[in-house]
């Protein structure tokens, strides 16, 4: 069985939106900036294939797709087709966490985060 906070119990990605919000299953909500979330996308093709995850600005961040992938994941499409992030549950949250303690400031206090 997943661990509590590492479970999704709804996600919320209205169209023309600047924000994701997920309900987790301890019962908090993490709340995820389109900029942030999109700055911190975790694929290859942003990242490389190791190391930290780097903040990067820029994109289009108009989210226009969001699937799930299996029961770890969700795999977000931006407005320009940009669609190769995989964002585990588990990073979601850890992202969550530190927006809700940071708010805008947390690319200025964490540049890069774990993968």
């Amino acid at each position: 069985m997943a661990e509590p906070r590492f479970t999704p119990t709804g996600v919320k990605a209205p169209h023309g939106a600047r924000v994701m919000e997920i309900a987790w299953q301890d019962g908090r909500t993490s709340r995820f900036p389109h900029d942030l979330l999109r700055g911190y996308c975790p694929c290859a093709g942003c990242q490389g294939h190791s190391g930290t995850i780097a903040f990067q600005s820029g994109g289009n961040l108009e989210l226009v797709k969001l699937e799930p992938v299996g029961n770890y994941a969700l795999s977000l499409e931006w407005g320009d087709s940009h669609n190769s992030g995989i964002y585990s549950f588990s990073y979601l949250r850890l992202l969550g966490d530190l927006i809700e303690a940071h708010g805008e400031k947390l690319t200025q206090v964490h540049p890069e985060l774990p993968r």
